[in-house]
């Protein structure tokens, strides 16, 4: 008698344990995929996009560039090719928000450790003065590890182009002239296809977390 409850005890738990499993199982899969939305020139205030663009809803990503970085070297679209990246436009001479961007990103990239699936871009609205030189002194004044990390400087009116046409990142339209400036808070993330999928305020160390969070859930969209 006392092995027939045994052995039915033995069953019972089992059963239990495959009955828990299965449970969680149909709790996962009923539980909603979190995507992140891709945003297209239609989804942006109008202010942000140029006119010509303003009616395309989907099939928007960055255009192709070719700028050189705080160690020389030239940088175009392949070097992010199939990574996940957060660009953003800087100057190194600005005394206002520039710092507090700047400081944010190091952190942000702190915060990402060795991932090699995440890349950073920074852009600079004032060519003219942010020679390789330029750029190489203030990445080395403000910390920036520059393996995943390009600030890049080169031709005004593509930068500007960038800015406006590829990131919808600025309300200015300049278009490269020697007067103009283009400047902006903005952190942009851009998907593995060259998609945005975030703005953020740089300024904000919560726009920050956030773009931690939404890193994870494109690294995890990209698994499935």
């Amino acid at each position: 008698m006392r092995s027939l409850f045994a052995k039915y005890k033995l069953f019972g738990l089992v059963l239990l344990l495959i009955s828990a499993v299965i449970m969680y199982l149909f709790y996962n899969a009923l539980q909603p995929v979190v995507l992140l939305p891709v945003y297209s020139p239609a989804m942006v205030n109008a202010e942000l996009v140029p006119e010509e663009i303003q009616h395309v809803r989907k099939y928007h990503t960055i255009g192709d560039f070719s700028l050189t970085n705080q160690n020389g070297e030239n940088i175009t679209q392949d070097h992010y090719k199939g990574k996940i990246y957060v660009a953003d436009f800087f100057f190194t001479t600005c005394p206002t928000i520039c710092p507090i961007m700047t400081k944010n990103m190091v952190d942000l990239q702190q915060s990402l450790g060795k991932d090699s699936d995440v890349m950073l871009l920074s852009h600079s609205v004032t060519p003219e003065i942010d020679s390789v030189a330029q750029l190489k002194k203030y990445a080395l004044e403000k910390g920036i590890d520059d393996s995943n990390w390009n600030l890049v400087t080169g031709d005004k009116k593509q930068i500007y182009d960038l800015a406006r046409k590829s990131y919808l990142a600025v309300k200015t339209d300049g278009d490269g002239g020697p007067f103009d400036m283009i400047h902006t808070e903005n952190f942009i993330l851009v998907d593995e296809k060259r998609r945005i999928r975030g703005f953020y305020d740089g300024t904000k160390k919560e726009d920050i977390e956030k773009i931690l969070a939404d890193i994870e859930i494109l690294k995890k969209s990209h698994e499935n």
